[in-house]
């Protein structure tokens, strides 16, 4: 006579198709998403407001930008590999939006001001963006920057309207921007 699997077997395959179940469709909802926009926050708060140097010490820059209809923050460092990646998104993305009123800040996280300024320097530098340092870390904390490349993004009214986290491309910048300049649908 075969013995039939009991009743133990039967409950673990009934809960191990319902957590496969439960598990593809958490990981399909996740790939419709842009897996770099994160949440904060922040994300629907008044941006934090400070004057922050510019890195190469010749004056100092208000954030969030008082006339800029759009203000992208973006924290980066010269130790910062995935930086390195982002950086051409963020200088094609300058370019882009020169006339729309878009405002790109770059702010140095924890790194000395030579090594950004070479840093930039290696990699490229935009007259369109800012780039500024922030003694003590003022900005990262004011920001609840958790690890670098972060992104924020800061409508016309000052709320912080988004972040990205890690490295951002130009198609996930432009989308956002895009979506505060109301040139965009929803997501």
């Amino acid at each position: 006579m075969k013995k039939r699997p009991g009743r133990a077997a039967l409950v673990l395959a009934v809960m191990v198709a319902a957590a496969t179940a439960v598990f593809a469709g958490v990981f399909a909802t996740r790939l419709s998403e842009d897996s770099r926009l994160s949440d904060s926050p922040l994300v629907g708060a008044p941006s934090p407001v400070m004057t922050l140097p510019l890195l190469d010490g010749s004056g100092e820059i208000e954030i969030p930008e008082p006339d800029a209809r759009v203000t992208v923050i973006n924290f980066f460092a010269s130790w910062c590999l995935e930086c390195r990646i982002e950086h051409p998104d963020l200088l094609a993305v300058a370019e882009a939006f020169s006339d729309s009123g878009v405002r790109l800040i770059q702010i140095a996280y924890q790194d000395r001001p030579d090594d950004s300024i070479a840093f930039m320097n290696e990699l490229g530098v935009s007259p369109l963006i800012r780039y500024a340092s922030d003694p003590g870390s003022r900005a990262a904390i004011a920001f609840g920057v958790f690890g670098i490349p972060e992104t924020y993004f800061i409508g016309p009214d000052g709320v912080v309207t988004g972040r990205i986290t890690g490295p951002a491309d130009s198609l996930s910048l432009g989308r956002q921007i895009d979506l505060i300049l109301g040139r965009g649908r929803p997501e």
